[in-house]
């Protein structure tokens, strides 16, 4: 299962309600609102590579109140 730390940039005022909104969504396992570069962190989990890139491109970069993302992919133990 595919899982991914996302950073993101959001407007002004967003950072606290856009964390908690993010926490409902399925696929966010976790996220903080976070001080420094950037204010919010998630992680995210999807059943395949393209339903990852979907959910972050499709959805979450979508949402009011994003400006931007950054995204790492966490490397599975072999």
């Amino acid at each position: 299962m595919p899982r991914a730390f996302v950073l993101l940039n959001a407007e002004l005022g967003y950072e606290g309600p856009l964390a908690e909104e993010m926490k409902k969504l399925p696929g966010v396992r976790e996220a903080y609102a976070i001080y420094g570069v950037y204010d919010i962190m998630l992680k995210v989990e999807a059943d395949s590579m393209e339903g990852l890139k979907d959910f972050i491109s499709l959805k979450i970069r979508r949402m009011n109140g994003v400006k931007s993302t950054l995204t790492m992919l966490i490397m599975e133990k072999n």
